[in-house]
């Protein structure tokens, strides 16, 4: 066994090994299940928030985006995610731990009514299964370039390790792995970058290198190419947390709106740097110092080969560094999948299909649905293999909707009524997804999220508009 595999396989045992522990915690009722009966501290909250964004598109998805476009365009991700929890410290946190709510559709309900609840918990699962899916990709890149299988068999391989953990111990064991994850990333991910930059000869000595191969002078500049699609990334980077069942649950979960509050907020300062990191390994890996370019076949894998790249750091910190991907990507796709759970045990089953199902239905429901999510995931990872944050941006657009909705349910209902959260809903997901079928036949280009963004603001117009008119017909 070499030594990738028995760093990597000794993580996934302790991994494991803490969910079983969580199993006694979690088997009480859903709400321990589900929301970690409602006591997350503030440090353990706020872990368990960021590293929902610390997963496969902070690392597959930020390393293989650097990769190809020999800019630091991707670290827009964390940066933007990080001022977006920032913003839900200081707007809605508090607001959802109030309401004692499972999942943001609930929330919907509160402040429209229930029918808002189930149009909007479909547009939500049809972004969680999205984001799942392009989540299980991410670990099955790693899980390959280490055991050298064939991708389809990485990505069963993947399932099965989440779908173990998860299913076990609920938030608890999310919450407590995630607290184990966040210390192996930053470790692992943080040596692999120091050790990486010594070798291209710091900041200096990369750009000159990518520079003289091709890359813009100006690469460290963020915003220096595509400028609309990097505020298509601030925006659905920002919008998209506010309405992000994955992101949100730890906060249903926080012990009272205080810590709800605090730690949203705290989350943003383990966020932002992360994404920095893996974005200049994406550039060292870009120089093509430590191995042939053109056995590149998948930038995807581009952050595992090069952390299993002697050449570039011993097998050791290599393992580490790897490890630390794994504990990133299980970190976000364990609440990811969850968020799926979560949606559809109490926004489908719970609120539509069996609203007198007691708390043990729920319960042994949401435990079904785990292994369920994994089944239905595995062949969309398999079949739809694209671009990492493009992909998983069909899911922030969906969750913009939902953000811009729930602002103004909050701070100006007099701006928008249920109809305009319908249609805003269903007409929004539908021009999403418009928008990407438009780019692939070439027929026009709009960004997804734009479109989301836009479409929503249109239709919550048009409902206030129908509603004027009904009025007067009623007088």
């Amino acid at each position: 066994m070499n030594t990738y595999i028995l760093i990597v396989s000794i993580y996934f045992l302790i991994v494991i090994l803490i969910s079983f522990f969580t199993k006694k915690i979690a088997s009480g009722s859903s709400a321990d299940f589900l929301v970690a009966g409602r006591n997350l501290g503030l440090i353990t909250c706020a872990i368990v928030v960021a590293s929902e964004w610390l997963g496969g598109m902070s690392t597959i998805g930020v390393s293989e985006k650097a990769f190809n476009t020999a800019t630091l365009q991707p670290i827009l991700y964390n940066l933007s995610t990080a001022t977006g929890m920032i913003i839900i410290g200081f707007t809605v946190a508090r607001h959802y731990r109030e309401k004692n709510v499972h999942t943001v559709s609930e929330m919907l309900e509160s402040l429209f009514d229930k029918r808002v609840r189930n149009i909007s918990a479909i547009a939500f699962l049809i972004a969680y299964i999205t984001l799942a899916y392009v989540q299980l990709q991410t670990c099955a890149s790693v899980i390959t370039e280490i055991f050298h299988i064939e991708w389809w068999v990485g990505i069963i391989i993947s399932a099965i390790i989440i779908t173990v953990y998860t299913y076990i111990g609920g938030l608890h064991a999310l919450a407590i792995t995630s607290v184990v994850h966040v210390l192996a990333m930053f470790i692992g991910i943080g040596i692999a970058a120091v050790i990486g930059l010594n070798k291209v000869g710091g900041f200096s000595g990369l750009q000159e290198t990518l520079v003289a191969n091709g890359a813009p002078q100006n690469l460290y500049n963020p915003f220096s190419t595509s400028l609309g699609y990097a505020i298509s990334l601030v925006i659905g980077g920002v919008l998209g947390g506010m309405a992000g069942q994955a992101s949100i649950q730890p906060i249903f979960a926080a012990r009272n709106p205080k810590i709800a509050r605090a730690s949203a907020i705290l989350s943003a300062f383990i966020i932002a740097p992360f994404g920095i990191m893996v974005a200049f390994l994406g550039l060292m890996a870009k120089t093509g110092k430590f191995f042939d370019l053109s056995t590149v076949t998948n930038a995807k894998m581009i952050l595992p080969k090069l952390l299993t790249t002697p050449e570039f750091i011993h097998p050791v910190l290599g393992g580490l560094a790897l490890s630390g991907i794994l504990a990133a990507i299980l970190s976000t796709v364990g609440p990811v999948n969850f968020a799926v759970v979560t949606i559809v045990a109490k926004d489908i089953y719970h609120s539509w299909i069996n609203p007198d199902a007691d708390d043990k239905k729920i319960l042994k429901t949401a435990r079904q649905l785990v292994i369920i999510v994994s089944i239905v995931t595995i062949p969309l990872a398999i079949l739809f293999n694209k671009p990492i944050l493009d992909a998983a941006y069909i899911s922030y657009a969906i969750r913009a909707i939902g953000a811009i909705v729930i602002m103004l349910g909050i701070y100006a209902s007099g701006l928008i009524n249920k109809t305009g959260v319908k249609l805003a809903f269903v007409g929004g997901t539908i021009i999403i997804f418009i928008c990407i079928i438009a780019k692939k036949f070439g027929w026009f280009e709009i960004d997804k999220t734009y479109g989301a963004v836009g479409s929503a603001v249109v239709f919550i117009i048009l409902g206030l508009i129908i509603e004027k008119i009904k009025g007067r017909k009623n007088e």
